[in-house]
């Protein structure tokens, strides 16, 4: 009995630790690494484009690279794994565009392994060097997953004065993948680029119609996905049933909101890291204000002066969000600022569209006055959590020092809301004008 006993045990225990070596065995080979960085060149030559790329070994998880001793990469018998590394990770995932037409698969040139430490990607001229170079000496005792894979991929192309885009599908390397991309083209204007998961088709020299198509878009995804626009939106709309009356409003607001989104993207205003907090709680400060407005029952008739002031805090706001877009505007910096404000607008009026009938469908089931105050008190509870959210987070950073830069940053900005100030009277003052004498008639 004993005996049986014993023997049932020692086959329990072996059992469980044939499972759990399985189990190790099977997180090990699918394990999914945290953050991944690909750096990559393209640069068109002759008939030919050259993509350089290189890519963490770890993120190739599931091609079974040869090894040998506690698990140090066997140079010697290393090429047939990492010429499929390089055919099944990168060539088969990554597009090349040449126009309209998708670019053949490519050609490898070359794919050679490196140790952590290599700097040679730091320029297209170095990089090539190393995969051109010598290879790493077999009797390199290095784990697998230490090494760095550096492809050169040859392109058939038309010609290297062509528009190219590519479209990296590389989000598989890992849970957070980042990639450094320097394109060359042939007149020699480098362009950076930081993507990040599949950032989908990005056009390396973008034309003008290609940048103003994306960035309508950003602007346009940017209104609908911003819940804090949203809501000021929506405080700025309530107390108004027509379209009408709303034209000066929302012209107010894009006019200011365009003025500073502009000034921030060619670098006018404050670059502190204390800025962008700053300005997501006056974003609130402008929610809780607009609610506040709506139910003291302020006059509606001004509200345009207050939606200017707000609209230039929103546009800081609209700035922080484009700061990545930008990089895809090409030499087209002005044409994708304008057409991010298009696609902002094209949103404001798809949600201007919808909240006015629904209001209009509410305020006949309750008594109007009642149904703008529960709406603002709502909101304005909201705008008031928010401030406090914020207010904590902005209290973190240290304040600048006001020295003499910061005063005459302080009086440009005065000077140019001075500017636009006057101008707006004197607009209101042309139309009041025009509306007096039209009465007249």
């Amino acid at each position: 009995m004993v005996n049986e006993r014993l023997c049932c045990s020692r086959v329990l225990i072996r059992l469980c630790t044939a499972l759990s070596w399985l189990l190790v065995s099977a997180a090990g080979a699918h394990d999914i690494p945290n953050d991944v960085l690909v750096t990559a060149f393209v640069k068109p030559v002759g008939e030919k484009l050259q993509l350089l790329i290189r890519v963490p070994m770890l993120a190739m998880r599931e091609v079974d690279f040869p090894r040998r001793g506690p698990g140090y990469l066997d140079l010697a018998r290393a090429d047939a794994a990492i010429a499929t590394a390089a055919n099944q990770w990168l060539a088969d995932n990554i597009e090349l565009y040449e126009g309209d037409a998708r670019l053949p698969y490519p050609r490898l040139v070359e794919a050679r392994v490196s140790v952590p430490s290599d700097k040679s990607f730091t320029s297209f001229e170095q990089a090539l060097a190393r995969v051109h170079g010598p290879r790493l000496p077999n009797s390199l005792d290095m784990f697998w997953n230490q090494g760095q894979l550096d492809v050169l991929f040859e392109y058939a192309i038309q010609s290297a004065q062509s528009a190219f885009s590519i479209r990296p599908r590389l989000d598989r390397l890992g849970l957070r993948v980042a990639i450094s991309l320097r394109f060359l083209p042939a007149d020699g204007a480098e362009r950076a680029f930081e993507l990040h998961g599949d950032p989908g088709l990005v056009a390396l020299d973008p034309r003008w119609h290609q940048a103003a198509l994306r960035f309508v878009e950003s602007g346009f995804m940017h209104i609908l996905e911003g819940i804090d626009h949203l809501l000021f939106l929506l405080c700025v709309v309530i107390p108004f049933r027509r379209f009408g009356p709303l034209v000066l409003v929302i012209t107010s607001f894009t006019v200011a909101h365009s003025i500073t989104l502009i000034a921030s993207a060619y670098n006018l205003g404050p670059n502190g890291l204390w800025f962008p907090p700053l300005i997501e709680m006056l974003i609130a400060v402008s929610i809780v204000y607009m609610a506040i407005e709506n139910i003291i029952g302020a006059n509606v008739r001004r509200r345009w002066i207050i939606t200017f002031a707000f609209g230039l805090v929103h546009g800081f706001a609209f700035s922080f969000a484009l700061r990545e877009q930008l990089q895809f505007a090409g030499n087209h910096l002005l044409t994708s600022l304008l057409a991010f404000n298009v696609g902002v607008e094209l949103g404001q009026l798809l949600v201007l569209i919808v909240l006015i009938p629904l209001l209009g469908l509410l305020f006949r089931h309750i008594p109007e006055r009642i149904g703008i105050i529960i709406l603002s008190v709502l909101i304005g509870h909201t705008g008031w959590h928010w401030i406090l959210e914020r207010g904590e987070r902005l209290s973190q950073f240290p304040w600048p020092a006001f020295d003499a830069g910061a005063v005459a940053s302080v009086l440009r900005w005065l000077l140019a809301l001075v500017i636009v100030a006057a101008l707006a009277w004197a607009a209101r003052m042309v139309l009041r004008k025009r509306s007096a004498v039209t009465g007249e008639r």
